[in-house]
């Protein structure tokens, strides 16, 4: 194989060696006073050089890795809209050399070691966020994904990649195999990639979960995430030395109305602790505005209610602990709370 060129001496002179250096633009060539003249002849058939995408070369012959077809679809799609000015010295450039390019879909599971996602190698195409606006095309191996709302990237193998829970909706978006949908939502919230509210956020965002396949993993997702959930609580109450409640319990007015189920009760210091597993749904206002006069009903009656998330349950356990025993010894200062039954649910 021929070795890669060294650019002009003229322009700082730099021999490509790494995958970074080996795929650059055009635009980065004329910086090195490269003349387009010279990357058509470098680029001609049976040249050292290539042609990735338009605008994007690969500075040596046979095919390109993955990492260099990665960094393409990101040079391609991040391009500036209108020529770069100058950097003056001392000056930073205004964005990266990406510019808002974000890997998403399956080549953003596949670099976060979803087990779910196909290889990076047997990709035909690579999907790449880039805002609506772009009017670039999807060409060769870059997908352009348009989004009103660009994501905040996560580096991951130093290339900008969209949230996990982004990049699981990109990828449903375009499988109609239940099983595959529903491996993958499992592993993202199971591996600790991201929250089942943050997952399901996103899935209703794309307008997925009119789709019966994704509707019925997302049942599956919820109910593995509030198991998850319930599971780090009871490890919550036990670590934190804290007395044993009465688990998964309904409250009730003796006599009276259903006041609706916790998830956990001291009968004695009428303080209830809540998980909020709720996610966005098509019903989202009715399940709040139910969830709300639920709450609220219980606080009147002179019972605590403690609201807990799956996220601070997983990030911040002990912190929670702290809360719910505060919550216990303050009942000492309270009003006596109005008595209910409790009756398992």
């Amino acid at each position: 194989m021929e070795q890669c060129e060294t650019f002009p001496q003229s322009s700082s002179p730099a021999t490509p060696t790494g995958p970074a250096e080996l795929v650059v633009s055009g635009a980065r060539l004329r910086e090195r006073g490269v003349s387009a003249a010279r990357v058509a002849e470098r680029c001609r058939a049976g040249g050292p050089w290539q042609v990735l995408l338009p605008g994007v070369y690969l500075l040596r012959s046979g095919p390109p890795t993955s990492e260099e077809r990665l960094r393409a679809v990101l040079l391609y799609a991040g391009r500036p809209v209108r020529p770069a000015r100058a950097v003056l010295p001392g000056q930073r450039p205004a964005a990266g050399p990406y510019g808002e390019a974000v890997i998403t879909g399956a080549a953003a599971l596949a670099l976060r070691g979803f087990s779910g996602a196909p290889t990076l190698r047997s990709l035909e195409a690579i999907d790449v966020l880039v805002p609506r606006s772009r009017r670039l095309r999807s060409t060769g191996c870059a997908r352009l994904v348009r989004t009103h709302t660009m994501p905040v990237a996560e580096e991951v193998t130093g290339v900008p990649v969209a949230p996990a829970a982004r990049a699981v909706a990109d990828t449903v978006s375009g499988l109609t195999d239940p099983g595959t949908v529903r491996l993958l939502l499992t592993e993202a919230v199971r591996g600790g990639h991201c929250e089942p509210a943050a997952l399901v956020r996103e899935l209703s965002d794309a307008r997925l979960l009119g789709r019966p396949h994704v509707v019925d993993a997302v049942d599956a997702l919820l109910a593995e995430g509030r198991a998850l959930a319930e599971g780090r609580l009871y490890a919550l109450v036990r670590a934190a030395g804290l007395p044993e409640p009465v688990w998964n319990v309904d409250l009730r007015l003796p006599g009276g109305p259903h006041l609706g189920g916790v998830d956990a009760y001291w009968p004695d210091q009428a303080v209830a602790v809540e998980l909020d597993t709720r996610a966005p749904r098509h019903d989202e206002d009715t399940l709040w505005s139910e969830y709300a006069k639920k709450r609220d009903t219980l606080e009147r009656l002179g019972i605590t209610v403690v609201h807990l998330t799956p996220r601070k349950l997983r990030e911040a356990p002990e912190q929670q602990g702290v809360v719910v025993r505060t919550a216990l010894m303050a009942a000492a200062d309270r009003e006596p709370a109005a008595y209910v039954v409790v009756l398992p649910r």
